[in-house]
């Protein structure tokens, strides 16, 4: 029993409020509020969920709730339609689904270089290097 397991669930429900640190392993399902740092493998917030968090370090964050501070995902942020998503993202890759909602400064990287290079620049949708413009 007291065996890590990759295996593991926990689930935070949505009469739950939480305010401090987090650090889990295996899944965690947040239905409830959570305000703080988490420190986990995969992090799903359901669509009831909210989480407002100064540190966030994952392998994976699903976001079908909300979502509000800075993240860093070591394989991929994953926005659903009904999700949202605002502060700072650092990850390597980036879903957005139609309807999701994504208002952060975005940094995406390969997993060697994340939280390791300082002086990365942020995706800038509206800078291209030719002459050619797209306003987004």
């Amino acid at each position: 029993m007291g065996t890590k397991n990759s295996k593991n669930l926990s689930i935070i429900d949505k009469e739950l409020k939480i305010e401090g640190s987090i650090s889990s392993t295996g899944k965690l399902i947040i239905k409830g509020q959570v305000t703080g740092t988490i420190d986990g493998d995969v992090v799903i917030i359901a669509e009831d969920g909210q989480v407002d968090s100064t540190s966030t370090k994952v392998s994976s964050l699903t976001i079908g709730g909300s979502f509000k501070g800075e993240v860093t995902a070591s394989k991929e942020l994953i926005i659903l339609s009904t999700g949202t998503c605002a502060g700072k993202v650092e990850c390597k890759d980036l879903i957005v689904e139609n309807g999701g909602i994504l208002n952060a400064e975005v940094t995406c990287k390969t997993t060697s270089k994340l939280s390791t290079e300082k002086d990365s620049k942020p995706f800038e949708p509206h800078v291209l290097r030719d002459k050619k413009q797209i306003e987004l």
